[in-house]
């Protein structure tokens, strides 16, 4: 069969899976999209009772409402606010349902390789189809020839560990029964009856933790005994709690001040330069054990929030260009460094930049960014609009990226191993100002302490 004959695969049925089918669909091409889970957006559902720091406006495609427009759809008021669950039942599983037999619950992607090559191959590679792997929710397994592979799986299944040196910390695995990877929704009663009255350690210093620690500070108002311990790798400075008032994102900011008054009025405290070595059993607490000797006082739970990372196992025989740091594109890596720089906008980006020495496979949405933080659905979205362009021979408007990005109002080059007490500063990087329209390829930034 022709190449140019078969489906596009999409991995993952999740807000930037769909709206790579949705774009294929304008552009002609017919999209396969395969998700694990038995419904639309299963990873989003997990994290039903978080609410995005995007409003409506910036979290549905333009492409996709296209497509639910014949379904009598319309878009929430655009400047409110959707949880997770909002986002999964009022948009993405209607966006799912448009598509209809295009998307496939239930299959697991286990493996993706060019037919009949391994990655060792040669000889007549580019030539041939793709072949994916597939294990069914009865357990059965099956194989789909696709004339492209665009992975939009996303990064949730594979949160980071305690460890600061990216492993799990000694007994961490042991201690599991006590230790969460997720928000916890503090409105489920099991959940609530799990940390009320309780002393917890939060690692993280992103908006994940940001939002664990607000929760818990405000269920240490109902709940006495109730307190969080904020553990940091780094120390605090001024940058610590985000951009604040001058995020442009503003309930972004707004999670960071939330963050900040916890810690202000005693619901949490901060222990800085802890970098977790070891988690330890005292009776039924946990101790945390620090690289540098230091003991903290016994917790009842631990909640980790210490970023993800992409699943590349079921990549292997791809040959895929790689940042060795971030695990990210090569051409989008320096832009999105947080070695380099800590500001929240990321220079658009596209088809370009997301290609591999492989052609037709591409990693999209938060598994486009590998271990980097700050990923913003319409980030995701310009990225599978320019790919379908490219895949559909429109290589002009694949190049031609118009997005602006709202800035957290936090620059500098902050690094990810600061000294205990030092603040990030300005010097170094100018404040993050990217510009409204960008040529792909052309008009990005070199790596530098700016954004």
């Amino acid at each position: 069969m022709e190449k140019q004959n078969l489906p596009v695969v999409v991995v993952g049925a999740g807000p930037v899976g769909l709206a790579a089918a949705a774009h294929l669909v304008e552009r002609g091409i017919e999209p396969l999209v395969l998700e694990a889970g038995a419904s639309a957006a299963t990873a989003v559902r997990d994290w039903a009772h978080v609410r995005l720091f995007s409003p409506w406006a910036e979290v549905t495609d333009p492409a996709a409402e296209k497509l639910l427009a014949p379904t009598g759809w319309t878009r929430p008021d655009g400047t409110t606010y959707p949880t997770g669950g909002d986002w999964a039942g009022q948009y993405l599983q209607p966006l799912a349902d448009a598509l209809g037999d295009k998307v496939r619950y239930g299959a697991t992607v286990t493996g993706v390789a060019r037919a009949g090559r391994d990655r060792i191959v040669d000889s007549g590679r580019e030539e041939q189809p793709f072949t994916v792997h597939v294990r069914t929710a009865d357990g059965g397994e099956e194989r789909i020839t696709a004339r492209a592979v665009i992975d939009a799986s996303g990064t949730w299944s594979t949160p980071g560990p305690m460890g600061a040196n990216g492993l799990p910390a000694l007994g961490e695995r042991t201690a599991a029964d006590r230790v969460s990877y997720h928000v916890p929704d503090l409105k489920d009663p099991a959940v609530r009856a799990r940390y009320a009255g309780r002393r917890t350690a939060v690692v993280g210093s992103g908006a994940s933790a940001f939002t664990a620690l607000a929760l818990l500070a405000d269920l240490a108002k109902e709940e006495p005994g109730t307190h969080a311990v904020w553990i940091l790798r780094r120390g605090i400075g001024e940058a610590t709690y985000g951009g604040g008032e001058a995020d442009q994102l503003p309930a972004r900011g707004a999670l960071g001040l939330r963050a900040k008054a916890a810690v202000e009025d005693g619901h949490a405290s901060a222990v800085t330069g802890f970098r977790t070595e070891a988690v330890e059993r005292d009776d039924d607490r946990l101790v945390l054990v620090a690289e540098d000797g230091r003991r903290l006082d016994p917790v009842d739970e631990v909640i980790v929030l210490t970023g993800f990372r992409p699943d590349l196992s079921f990549l292997s025989e791809l040959r895929l260009g790689l940042d060795e740091r971030l695990e990210a594109p090569t051409a989008l890596a320096p832009l999105i460094d947080p070695n380099v720089h800590s500001c929240g906008t990321v220079y658009p980006h596209g088809v370009k930049e997301l290609s591999h020495p492989e052609q037709g496979v591409y990693l999209v949405g938060m598994k486009s960014y590998g271990r980097a933080p700050t990923f913003l659905a319409l980030t995701g979205y310009e990225q599978v609009r320019s790919i379908t362009a490219a895949l559909a021979g429109d290589h002009e408007a694949a190049e031609r990226v118009e997005l602006t990005l709202p800035e957290t109002g936090v620059c500098g080059g902050a690094g990810l191993f600061d000294e205990p007490g030092t603040e990030q500063s300005d010097e170094g990087g100018g404040c993050c100002a990217a510009p409204a329209t960008l040529q792909i390829g052309t008009g990005a930034p070199a790596a530098s302490g700016g954004c």
